[in-house]
Parts: structure tokens; C-alpha cells; sequence
């Protein structure tokens, strides 16, 4: 019997053994398996990354390309056709105080001889505003308005301009004062030389953005605020305004040409004789008219070279 009993145990014994070596490589298989697996990740994770770093330079490269052909399109001066079309359908307009073509025709070529970037400063948010930014597209255009109201809308709806307004304290009426007080503080608060920023003077316009005052402008063009009625801001300020920038500038051209619309207007055509010079004007009809401003040394006293008291009458 007890024979018997360790047969038994022995047989069973046996199959044990047979069974725990089918469990140990069924155990090696599995492994072989998630070692294959996660070799075969890695390998994909290095060759896509050797891929992805290759692809890069191109990447860049190709970026580069398209923004230097970017800048050397911006920088390309516009086409004549393009301009004159754009002349073209600007003095054709159905708006009742457009320009005619014969004074747009002056502002736009001295806008495509300016020197790139060309400034631009444009008193007055006008039909004409679009076209102003249009033909310089190299340079730097900056409109002043006096609605700031109207300012507001239409930065808003065209984000890339900008826009500054003016509260204008001076009135079409205080025109006779306006000049005499200019010419009594000629040495002080309204000289020719100075950074209107911390001016006093009652003609000079002192409450825009610091910058605009750095600016070495080129062109500058005046067709606002309102100037018509007695009670009207006129344009006494942005005149002088303009012949103190052009006469203080610090680098760029020596000249700066002044463009002042309505010239027909008593103001404007008093002011402008007396702030931009008769002696500086290029040419003028009863609607443009067209001075070239020389900066000064910052120890003169004069505006003009012959400096005449002006009858505004």
C-alpha cells in the first residue's frame, strides 16, 4: 500500500514538472513580444524626429524667401497706370468737396519723388483720406482730425490708419489777434525754432502724441479742421503748426513741402504768407497752394526772410 502511495505521488510529482516549463515559455514569449513593440516606437519616434528636424531649415528657409519678396514688394514704388487711376476716379467723384484732378496731380508727385519711407502729415480726414495712404505705401501717413468722434469711427473701421484729434480753441474771427500775439512772442512761446510740445503759444498745436512732434516730416498736407464761418476753428493753427515742423526739423531733407487747400480762403492765404512765406511758394491757384519750408538754426527769429506785417482784409 505504501508503495503504491509513492507511485502516486511520484506521477503526480511528474506532471507538475512537465507543466512548469509550457508556463516559463509562454512567460518569455509575452516579453519577447513587448520588447519587439516598444523597439519598433522607438525606432518611428527617432526617424520621425531625424525627419521633422530635416524639414525644419527648408521651413525657415522658405518663410525667409516669402518675407523678403514681402518687403521688396512693399518696398516697389506704386505703378504709374495705378496712380494715375487712382488720380483718375478720386476727382471723378460724386462727394461734393472732392478734389479736382489738376490738385490732386501736385500732392501725388511730390508724394512718388519723396525720398522712401516718406512722412506724410495730412490735417483733416477728408474724401481724399484713402487715397492719401494709398500713394504713399512705403512711408509713414498721419491724419489729424478735429471730430474726434468721426476719429474714433473711422480708425475702427480701418484698423491700419492713424488718426489723431485736435480740440481746436482758436476761431476763424480771432484771426487779426492770433497773428499779432505770434509776432509779439516771435522770441518766446511762438518762435519759429521749437518743439511745439511745450509750447505755449496760441497758434501752435501741442496736445499730440509725443512722437509726432519727432517726426521729420516731409510732406504735409493742410485741408482742415472747418474753415468756414466766424465761429469756425479755421486753419490759423495747423499753418503755423506746419511752418514751425518744417523749420525744426533735425535730419532728413532740408525742405518740407507744405500744401495748404482752399488757398482762395482770406485765412489761408494770409496765414500762409505769413507763416510759410510768399517767398517759399512753388505755385498756387485759388484751391492749392504749394510752399517748400527750409529748417532753420534754432537762434532765428523770423518766419519769413522778408517779414511783412500782411493786411487781412
Amino acid at each position: 500500500m505504501k508503495s503504491t502511495n509513492n507511485n502516486n505521488n511520484t506521477s503526480t510529482n511528474t506532471k507538475l514538472i512537465l507543466l512548469h516549463p509550457y508556463v516559463q515559455k509562454q512567460g518569455g514569449s509575452n516579453r519577447l513580444r513587448l520588447l519587439a513593440f516598444i523597439s519598433f516606437f522607438t525606432v518611428a519616434f527617432l526617424l520621425t524626429l531625424i525627419y521633422t528636424r530635416e524639414l525644419l531649415p527648408t521651413k525657415n528657409t522658405t518663410a525667409a524667401t516669402t518675407l523678403s519678396g514681402t518687403v521688396a514688394s512693399i518696398s516697389t514704388p506704386l505703378p504709374t497706370t495705378v496712380v494715375n487711376t487712382l488720380l483718375h476716379y478720386a476727382s471723378r467723384s460724386n462727394d461734393s468737396f472732392h478734389m479736382s484732378y489738376a490738385e490732386l496731380k501736385p500732392i501725388s508727385d511730390v508724394l512718388r519723388k519723396c525720398s522712401s519711407p516718406c512722412n506724410f502729415l495730412v490735417f483733416g480726414l477728408t474724401h481724399e483720406t484713402l487715397l492719401w495712404k494709398a500713394l504713399n505705401p512705403n512711408g509713414r501717413t498721419v491724419f489729424i482730425e478735429e471730430n474726434r468722434y468721426y476719429a474714433a469711427y473711422f480708425e475702427e473701421i480701418h484698423p491700419e490708419f492713424d488718426v489723431f484729434d485736435v480740440q481746436y480753441t482758436t476761431k476763424t474771427s480771432e484771426m487779426r489777434d492770433l497773428i499779432k500775439s505770434a509776432k509779439d512772442q516771435i522770441r518766446n512761446e511762438c518762435k519759429p525754432v521749437q518743439n511745439l510740445l511745450f509750447s505755449e503759444c496760441k497758434l501752435g498745436i501741442n496736445d499730440l502724441p509725443n512722437h509726432v512732434y519727432e517726426v521729420d516730416w516731409d510732406v504735409i498736407l493742410i485741408d482742415g479742421p472747418r474753415g468756414e464761418g466766424q465761429e469756425g476753428p479755421g486753419r490759423m493753427a495747423p499753418i503755423f503748426t506746419a511752418g514751425v515742423l518744417a523749420r525744426s526739423k533735425k535730419s532728413g531733407n532740408a525742405k518740407t513741402h507744405v500744401f495748404v487747400h482752399d488757398y482762395y480762403r482770406v485765412v489761408e492765404r494770409v496765414y500762409g504768407d505769413e507763416f510759410l512765406c510768399r517767398e517759399n511758394l512753388v505755385e498756387s491757384n485759388d484751391m492749392l497752394a504749394h510752399f517748400m519750408v527750409e529748417k532753420m538754426d534754432e537762434n532765428s527769429f523770423h518766419f519769413c526772410r522778408n517779414q511783412t506785417w500782411k493786411s487781412t482784409s
